[in-house]
């Protein structure tokens, strides 16, 4: 029996990587809806079972995405579609709020056509400024500070309270920088190897210590799809990254090092709002999805060099 899923925000990164692994399952058929505002259509996976359709449409716009709705009567959803990146997100606040409208959208529609689950990609951003480590799903205060980081919140808070109300079974994912292929050059290690590439200088903000932890692609979509294809963590959380930091300053003096670049490091004034000190995850629920050990860092940074996929724009 055909599993029909709907992916929004199927033409960007991690959207477009998890169409390309759940096409490999010829019992799934995937929608992609994205209105391509920063996905791209040459991402949109292309799948030997014929799978994978690609609409170009707006999840917040209700009509346009009603009409998908119910023209598949969905099984589950996969909701990625936002607005991304800390330059962009703190440039459009107003365009950022806006997608709330998008995360109402797609719960109310999918409870009123019988989907089963909704899988939410939410952010490590919604701890903020974290007051314990790791930063634990259900321990940790969230500290939302920024428009992105707030619209998070609220839509974790929506799928509780649709949960509630409407017995809509959810899992939300709180994602720490994944890294892979096709990621943009908006995300900094994609950033940072397209510089380290043409030996063009490698720009960090103030002294380089803040501290991120990196989950490559292949880690984040094993852990994920297992939670799918084996009913794992309903109407739960988790972060979705690993536990190993890296201060910034290293990642760019590894990344230097791994491309054989002569990029020199140059260090700009700090940012006034938006780069937390510090972020690492609790990692036991990732650990248990995974089962396996994480992806080193130099790893997957070669990875990226070798696949002929990497994308730079």
């Amino acid at each position: 029996m055909t599993r029909k899923i709907l992916i929004t925000g199927g033409a960007g990164f991690i959207g477009s990587s998890m169409a390309e692994r759940l096409a490999q399952d010829p019992v799934n058929y995937i929608v992609i809806v994205d209105n391509l505002l920063t996905g791209s259509h040459s991402k949109v996976p292309k799948s030997i079972h014929q799978n994978v359709q690609f609409i170009k449409a707006d999840v917040n716009d209700q009509k346009e995405i009603s009409a998908i709705f119910l023209a598949y009567r969905f099984d589950y959803v996969f909701h990625y579609a936002a607005v991304v990146g800390v330059k962009r997100t703190l440039a459009n606040p107003v365009m950022v709020l806006n997608d709330i409208k998008g995360i109402n959208n797609i719960l109310s529609l999918s409870k009123n056509t019988g989907v089963k689950r909704v899988f939410y990609t939410s952010s490590s951003e919604v701890y903020g400024e974290p007051v314990e480590y790791p930063q634990n799903e259900h321990t940790t205060p969230l500290n939302s500070r920024l428009p992105y980081a707030i619209v998070k919140n609220v839509g974790e808070a929506y799928l509780r309270s649709f949960k509630r109300e409407y017995d809509l079974d959810f899992t939300i994912f709180r994602l720490f920088n994944t890294y892979g292929p096709k990621q943009s050059t908006d995300f900094v290690i994609s950033k940072f190897i397209s510089a380290a590439l043409k030996d063009r200088d490698i720009t960090i903000y103030g002294d380089g210590k803040q501290t991120r932890t990196f989950c490559y692609i292949e880690d984040h979509l094993d852990a994920t799809t297992n939670c799918f294809y084996n009913n794992l963590l309903v109407n739960d959380v988790a972060n979705i990254g690993t536990d190993i930091e890296f201060t910034i300053l290293e990642l760019a003096q590894t990344i230097v090092r791994v491309t054989g670049s002569r990029s020199q490091i140059v260090h700009l004034p700090s940012l006034k709002e938006g780069d937390m000190t510090r972020r690492r995850p609790d990692s036991t629920k990732m650990r248990e999805l995974l089962n396996r050990p994480f992806t080193p860092l130099e790893d997957g940074l070669r990875a990226i060099l070798a696949n002929s996929h990497y994308v730079t724009s």
